[in-house]
């Protein structure tokens, strides 16, 4: 049996015709695609110039009838400033594709980025035909909206971009629309959408505080700031933000301490020494305040703000010459601030000009109608001068200014050295002393304080909130607040600068310097407000 069951093992044929099978070859692909994988490969690694050898040798090869090697050249040139041939590029891409809203997106953002706002709209509508579901589409013709100043079509397209997608980008733009038509309520509500969607995005969270700052609700404003700070510790605009309001409360320590921080982040920020500047004038470290002053002149000379605090140290410190040059340049930008005019009136009172002083103060009261200060200080002028008649006249606008304040807010409180000031003038002048005034708040601070333009030692410190608008214009590099920044693609990453600035302009926080009356004469108030960013 063993021997059967080997020779059977034996006998078994071998299959050696067995046929195997060939592996297939590669389909060939079209010679108009044969290199587009490896063009995407180089140009996803940003190898940009093998990139621009692979698509010349693949344009060649197809007599330039390659849409996507013409495409990612087009976006090469664009990457490397030559918007003017990225444009001509893609629009050959139209034409070998009309039918691609891709292509006629890109001649859009090259014509949007050589200014040409009104065709970008043109060929943005023409992509929309063939796309309407493209909520970037409906974004960036929000924003070219924007630049042509259509801020209804704007808010149409934005509103139906965020229907299709919501993107916080969107969200920032619909809210910069409404700071720029100074509805500052409805941006809150925009912001306040967007932290619901985003609640984690640290720029949203930073503007929704500084609107509220700009609108005296302090607790929700450093609310959202703290929010912003537990995601991001180092976000000085945020820190900024904070120290701001810290120092606008008196906590000037605890100010340097944030500032220190975001000295870090942005040590050539101008806000940044602009504050530090005016927590030493608070402590009553003037010589220290004038050093970061003049630090954040040079990184921002035309910044009126700081010249604004310089000439306000200056003033402090009697030093009146100095105090002249920098108001007059602040005055030279900020034109229609009567305030500026008042302290320059101040400083040449001092200097012994007074034929200009006069003309100062005249300038002051007739852009101002609303701040009795201005008129108080003119009317110890007029006092000093001589002219009873003339400082009546300005006792008695003060008067009309002060009833205007407390029929608008009967809870209005006015800085007690300007009460004291006006009742000598009233006695001096005879005008009696009927004139109603509220009590003055605990810490003294109101929103319309006196000064003297001869202050002692005993000065009281300067609050330092200049312009929390500020602190939000220097968000990314100190850009200017209602400047609009924003690129309409939708892939940018950085969000669009925060409304600077300002949302709106800053709000100055009065500082008071105490009457040192000369014997026989009443000395002019004038205590301004000190501008911290």
């Amino acid at each position: 049996m063993a021997d059967d069951a080997m020779k059977t093992d034996v006998q078994l044929p071998i299959a050696t015709d067995l046929k195997k099978p060939r592996p297939r070859k590669a389909p060939e692909l079209p010679i108009l695609e044969r290199r587009n994988w490896l063009i995407h490969l180089h140009y996803i690694r940003k190898d940009y110039e093998t990139c621009k050898a692979i698509i010349k040798e693949q344009l060649h090869e197809t007599q330039g009838m390659c849409e996507y090697a013409v495409y990612v050249q087009a976006l090469i040139m664009r990457l490397e400033g030559n918007i003017q041939q990225s444009l001509e590029l893609f629009q050959s891409c139209a034409i070998l594709n009309p039918k691609s809203s891709d292509n006629l997106k890109q001649v859009a953002r090259s014509l949007f980025l050589l200014g040409k706002h009104k065709a970008a709209i043109e060929v943005y509508n023409e992509a929309a035909r063939l796309n309407q579901k493209d909520w970037e589409i409906s974004h960036n013709l929000g924003v070219c909206y924007i630049f042509t100043k259509d801020f209804r079509s704007a808010e149409e397209q934005l509103n139906l971009a965020l229907q299709l997608n919501k993107h916080d980008l969107t969200y920032m733009m619909l809210g910069k629309i409404h700071l720029l038509q100074g509805d500052t309520e409805k941006a809150i509500d925009v912001y306040k959408s967007a932290v619901e969607f985003s609640p984690e995005n640290t720029e949203l969270l930073t503007t929704l505080g500084l609107l509220y700052m700009q609108l005296g609700k302090y607790q929700k404003a450093f609310e959202h700031l703290g929010n912003a700070l537990t995601y991001d510790p180092n976000n000085f605009k945020a820190i900024l933000a904070a120290g701001s309001m810290m120092q606008t409360h008196g906590d000037y320590d605890v100010a340097m301490n944030k500032y220190r921080v975001a000295a870090y982040a942005v040590p050539e920020s101008p806000p940044l020494w602009n504050n530090i500047g005016m927590c030493f004038f608070g402590k009553k470290k003037y010589v220290a305040a004038i050093s970061c002053l003049k630090r954040a002149n040079y990184l921002s000379p035309f910044d009126w703000k700081i010249l604004y605090n310089l000439g306000l140290v200056h003033l402090t410190m009697q030093q009146y010459a100095s105090a002249f040059h920098f108001l007059s340049a602040a005055i030279n930008l900020r034109p229609r601030m009567s305030e500026l005019y008042m302290l320059l009136a101040v400083a040449l009172t001092n200097l012994d000009d007074a034929d200009n002083a006069r003309r100062s103060y005249e300038q002051a009261v007739q852009l101002d109608e609303s701040n009795p200060l201005v008129s108080l200080n003119f009317t110890v002028f007029l006092y000093n001068q001589g002219d009873k008649k003339a400082a009546l006249q300005q006792y008695q606008e003060m008067e009309r200014k002060v009833n205007a304040q407390l029929e608008n807010n009967s809870n209005t409180e006015f800085d007690p050295e300007m009460v004291e000031m006006a009742q000598k003038m009233g006695a001096a002048l005879q005008a009696g002393e009927n004139l109603y005034w509220s009590k003055p708040g605990k810490d003294g601070k109101t929103s319309h304080r006196s000064s003297s333009s001869k202050p002692s030692s005993s000065q009281q410190p300067l609050g330092t909130n200049q312009a929390l608008g500020q602190a939000m214009s220097s968000a990314a590099g100190y850009s200017k607040s209602m400047q609009i920044t924003a690129e309409p693609e939708a892939d940018v990453s950085s969000a669009p600068s925060p409304p600077t600035v300002t949302p709106g302009d800053p709000e100055d926080e009065d500082h008071e310097v105490e009457e040192a009356p000369e014997p026989d004469k009443l000395t002019e108030k004038s205590k301004p407000k000190a501008v911290a960013e």
